[in-house]
């Protein structure tokens, strides 16, 4: 479920609707979370504009999500 601890950060993941073969386009997000102090655990594609972000729980307090740290790559203009 959604509240699962999450262990480790999104890598250079690329998101692609749901059903869709072949290569990533411009427009087809990649988010990166795989420095330190990223913490963006889960990554869900909802709609071209709308995505669901599970990010990790904070390593000295785990009850807490009170900061993101992330990067988002490939836009498309107006997206």
């Amino acid at each position: 479920g959604s509240d699962d601890i999450i262990a480790v950060n999104v890598s250079k993941y690329i998101v692609l609707p749901a059903g869709y073969c072949g290569q990533p386009k411009k427009g087809h997000l990649i988010f990166d979370a795989c420095f330190e102090s990223g913490n963006l655990g889960r990554v869900q594609h909802v709609t071209e504009f709308e995505y669901d972000l599970f990010i990790r729980p904070d390593t000295c307090n785990p009850r807490f999500r009170v900061w993101f740290n992330f990067t988002v790559e490939n836009v498309k203009e107006s997206q």
